[in-house]
C-alpha cells in the first residue's frame, strides 16, 4: 500500500492520485510515525491487527482496486483519462480527476513568475502613429526628462528645455511636475475636465487660455430714462477662451456664459481653425454645468491636453507631452 501525505488514505501501489483526496501519490512518500497511546498500552490494537469499525458503526472505508463484477461492483470510466475506476470513489486513481465530472480543486493562489515583479514605473516614448518606439523603467522610481540634462534625454528635440520635467513616486501616486521649461508640460485628459482659472489646453496645435472674468454689475438707470442698445442674448459672459501666439499674447477669443456650450474643430463648431491639419474635423466641447465649464473630447484624433502647473498625477494608460515627444505611462 503507498499512503497519501496530504489526508493519510491508503492507496494501491498502482495509483498515482490518492483516491479521497485527489492529491499526487508519491510512492514511499508519507510515512506515518505512531503516537503512544495514553493510558495501558494492551488497551489499544496492535499494529499487526487490522482496526475494525466499532460495533454499530458501518465500515466506509474504500478501496482503489476495481471492484469485482461477479458481486455487483460497479465500473465507472474517468471522465478526464478514460480508465476505469470504482464508482464509489471520488477521485481517479489515475490522473486525479473527479470521477462526477467536476474538475479537481485547485489553488486560488497565482504562480510567482519573475516577469510579474517590476522595479519601478514603466514609460513608453510613442511614434506618431501611437506606436510603441522605446520603454523605460524608473527603476529609482523618479527620472528628469531634458534635451541635455536629466536622466532621460532628447537632444535632438528642439523643443525641450535643457532640464524640462521630472516625473516621480510619492505616496503611492506617479506625479509629472514642470521644471520652468519654455514650452511646458501637458497631460492628456482621459475623460471630462474642468477647466480652472488659468488653465491652458492644447486642442490640435492651438494653445487655448481659459479665464474667469466673474459676474459684471447692474448699470445704473439712466437719468433721462433712454434705454440702451445692446443684445439681450447671451446673457453675462463669465469667462473667455483665449488663442495665444507663440509669444503668449492672445489673437482670437470665445466668451462663455452659463447655459451655453460651444465646440471646437477643424471645419465644424462655433470656433472653427480651418488652418490647423492636427486639429479633427469635430475636435472638443467646452460645456457649461451651472457656474462651471467642462472640456470634453469630441471623437478627436489627437486629444486633449492640458498644461501641467504644479504637480500632476498620472494614471495607467494615460499620456503626457514634453516638448515634441508623447509618452504613456504603462504601469505604476
Amino acid at each position: 500500500m503507498n499512503r497519501c501525505g496530504f489526508c493519510g488514505r491508503d492507496n494501491d501501489e498502482q495509483s498515482k492520485f490518492c483516491i479521497d483526496c485527489g492529491k499526487p501519490v508519491v510512492k514511499g512518500g508519507a510515512r506515518v510515525i505512531s503516537v503512544p497511546a495514553m493510558g495501558k498500552q494492551s488497551d489499544r490494537p496492535s499494529s499487526a491487527e487490522p482496526v475494525r469499525a466499532s460495533k454499530g458503526m458501518p465500515d466506509t472505508r474504500v478501496s482503489s482496486k476495481l471492484p469485482d463484477a461477479s458481486k455487483g461492483g460497479q465500473v465507472k470510466v474517468c471522465p478526464s483519462c478514460g480508465k476505469s475506476a470504482d464508482s464509489a470513489l471520488p477521485f481517479c486513481p489515475h490522473c486525479g480527476a473527479r470521477l462526477d465530472g467536476g474538475a479537481p480543486k485547485r489553488s486560488s493562489t497565482a504562480t510567482f513568475t519573475a516577469r510579474g515583479t517590476g522595479t519601478g514605473p514603466k514609460l513608453s516614448l510613442l511614434d506618431e502613429a501611437g506606436e510603441v518606439k522605446k520603454s523605460f523603467t524608473l527603476d529609482r522610481g523618479e527620472a528628469n526628462f531634458g534635451r541635455s540634462e536629466g536622466d532621460i534625454r532628447f537632444p535632438e528635440d528642439v523643443f525641450l528645455s535643457p532640464v524640462h520635467a521630472q516625473i516621480a513616486m510619492r505616496d503611492g501616486m506617479l506625479l509629472v511636475r514642470d521644471l520652468g521649461s519654455r514650452n511646458g508640460t501637458w497631460v492628456f485628459t482621459d475623460g471630462p475636465y474642468r477647466l480652472q482659472d488659468g488653465d491652458t489646453i492644447l486642442i490640435g496645435s492651438q494653445l487655448i487660455r481659459f479665464r474667469r472674468l466673474g459676474y459684471p454689475g447692474p448699470h445704473p438707470p439712466e437719468a433721462d430714462q433712454t434705454r440702451r442698445l445692446g443684445s439681450f442674448t447671451p446673457s453675462a459672459d463669465i469667462a473667455v477662451l483665449a488663442q495665444l501666439r507663440a509669444d503668449g499674447s492672445a489673437r482670437d477669443t470665445m466668451h462663455l456664459s452659463p447655459a451655453r456650450s460651444v465646440k471646437i474643430g477643424r471645419d465644424q463648431g462655433d470656433w472653427v481653425f480651418p488652418y490647423d491639419q492636427t486639429m479633427s474635423g469635430k475636435h472638443a466641447e467646452v460645456r457649461s454645468e451651472d457656474l462651471e465649464f467642462i472640456v470634453l473630447d469630441d471623437g478627436s484624433r489627437n486629444g486633449i491636453a492640458v498644461a501641467v502647473r504644479g504637480e500632476k498625477p498620472l494614471k495607467a494608460g494615460q499620456r503626457f507631452l514634453i516638448g515634441d515627444q508623447t509618452l504613456r505611462v504603462e504601469s505604476v
